[in-house]
């Protein structure tokens, strides 16, 4: 055993030397991939990970103690009635304005919590690939035909995907079902219509300080004034979920206003002496996360407060490493497109435009599996598309691209492996690229 470790000590040295020895430095492509990752990683870290992902996780932390169980199991669970089970969890994604990463943590409260193997999954895909914002502007910008077989698409796409996971693992999905029919549920702490007031006022402030910018040319009056007010919009939910911290959560009153104060005071002191628009709002959003962190762990009233906030660390743990890693690998292999720059990675671009033209099986099969791999913000898909479709990308991949891609990336497979295993994991990749080629397909030939 001991010279075995030995010798796989001696292996990871003999290859982390060649790796060093022959890095390819001198390669333009190579240095360029080098830029792109870290690139996007920093684009990544600034635009995403603390208004997006932190948010996220006290949502899910707050699903994984606050909701109970016996919710969770009405709604989602083995036993739930599969109609409601599935119709809820299709069209999540209406109200969750989220990318394919930012729903990792909600899928694995929920999954934890006894949803079912169908509905979580339903859940998983569903979240990025229809939020409301999303299809409005695929219309917009990608034509009204694009943007109701992306809805159409999607919707489907849940259910199905869902409904065959859960026959190919329904032996796992009947133990899951005679086990909760054994589980001695407990009765709610509290009134449901509390919980659903604190829940909705996290995602509304998730939803809203995510509002994306619209695009130049874009004749939409309402997303226009909803940006414009984005930021009053939010702290007006932010107000909310101080009642809901007070008068549901029984948090001190006192506490909750320093941490409101010392959030606002952030705030202006953020936007009076930060000219850069999109870093200013970050600082009292840290500021804000760290209150609330602080007056739940140190809450004696309720210990489900404290457990709120350690979960949430939990849920963070357990996906920043893995999101991190894949956002590498993905800025390496594919290059990092945002704020309308493109750098290019290790395969070329050209590849990628030669492969997605036309409408061939090929063609769609290409850019459903292209889209799968890559990494897209919420509403980032769109210009990339537009700019795709210009250099000759035929409209049956550019809808594969948009099913298969807002809801997998890279780093989101690696994620999902850590909760579903990689034979779930990758049975679920199949399915979607699988189906997103097919809709392509038939949607290009239609079009």
């Amino acid at each position: 055993m001991e010279t075995k470790n030995e010798l796989k000590i001696l292996f990871w040295i003999i290859v982390i030397f060649l790796t060093a020895f022959f890095l390819p430095i001198e390669s333009a492509r190579f240095t360029t991939a080098i830029e792109a990752t870290m690139d996007l990683a920093r684009w990544y870290a600034r635009e995403h990970v603390i208004l997006c992902l932190l948010p996220a996780f006290f949502i899910a932390g707050f699903i994984s103690v606050f909701v109970s169980q016996a919710s969770v199991l009405r709604y989602f669970g083995a036993n739930a009635k599969k109609w409601l089970a599935y119709t809820v969890a299709s069209v999540s994604g209406t109200i969750l304005a989220v990318c394919s990463c930012t729903i990792l943590p909600l899928f694995t409260s929920i999954y934890k919590r006894g949803a079912g193997l169908g509905p979580a999954i339903a859940f998983l895909y569903s979240g990025p690939a229809i939020n409301i914002l999303a299809i409005i502007l695929t219309a917009r910008v990608l034509g009204f035909e694009m943007g109701v077989a992306r809805t159409l698409g999607a919707v489907l796409f849940s259910i199905v995907i869902g409904l065959i996971m859960a026959a190919i693992y329904r032996k796992e999905e009947k133990l899951k079902k005679e086990q909760q029919m054994n589980v001695v549920l407990q009765p709610e702490k509290r009134p449901i219509w509390q919980t659903m007031f604190h829940f909705f006022s996290l995602v509304l402030i998730l939803v809203f300080a995510n509002w994306g910018s619209p695009t130049e040319g874009d004749n939409l009056t309402l997303w226009h004034y909803l940006f414009h007010y984005k930021w009053a919009i939010t702290v007006f939910f932010s107000v909310l979920l101080a009642f809901s911290l007070i008068y549901f959560q029984k948090i001190k009153w006192t506490w909750v206003l320093l941490a409101a104060s010392a959030t606002a005071l952030s705030a202006f002191i953020s936007f009076s002496l930060i000219e850069n628009a999109k870093i200013a709002p970050l600082i009292p959003v840290v500021v804000a996360i760290a209150a609330l962190s602080i007056i739940t762990l140190f809450d004696k009233h309720d210990e489900d407060n404290k457990e709120w906030t350690l979960t949430s660390w939990d849920f963070a743990k357990q996906i920043m490493p893995l999101l991190g890693l894949g956002v590498l690998i993905a800025g390496f292999l594919l290059g990092s497109t945002h704020d309308g720059q493109s750098i290019q990675g290790i395969i070329p671009g050209e590849w990628i435009s030669w492969l997605v033209g036309g409408n061939s099986l090929f063609a769609n099969f290409s850019a459903s599996f292209i889209g799968a791999f890559m990494y897209f913000a919420t509403l980032t898909e769109i210009p990339i598309l537009q700019g795709l479709m210009a250099s000759g990308m035929g409209k049956g991949p550019a809808l594969a691209l948009l099913l298969a891609g807002p809801s997998l990336s890279l780093p989101n497979m690696l994620v999902i492996k850590s909760v579903l295993g990689t034979a779930k994991t990758t049975v679920f990749v199949v399915l979607v690229i699988l189906l997103s080629s097919l809709a392509g397909l038939f949607y290009g030939s239609i079009f």
